[in-house]
């Protein structure tokens, strides 16, 4: 009996590591850091910084769910409607998009 429960806890852990792990790591890297964009709320160049934790650990469940964490119109602008994400972040490639365009000769 304790055998088949190491056997399932080994295939489990397994799967994570192969499937769940890459996931929210790509996730985590697309989504971190700062970001100058134009805000599309109010015309200006802003610095937008998003949760990043969130929206990996939110892509497990099959959607990013991406906030923003800091941004530099706030506090004045704090609660607006966040279009900055799905404008800027939603559309842009994933993380091995930017590693396989670098590897292509000009």
């Amino acid at each position: 009996m304790n055998r088949i429960i190491l056997l399932i806890a080994g295939v489990s852990a397994l799967g994570l590591y192969f499937a769940v792990v890459p996931l929210v790591t790509r996730t985590y890297q697309r989504y971190r850091g700062r970001k100058t964009i134009v805000c599309p709320e109010t015309g200006r160049i802003v610095e937008v910084q998003i949760k990043a934790g969130r929206a990996s650990l939110m892509s497990i469940f099959g959607t990013t769910a991406a906030r923003v964490k800091r941004c530099s119109l706030w506090p004045r602008k704090k609660g607006c409607a966040e279009e900055c994400v799905k404008e800027y972040w939603e559309s842009a490639p994933e993380v091995e998009d930017y590693r396989a365009d670098k590897r292509k000769p000009s």
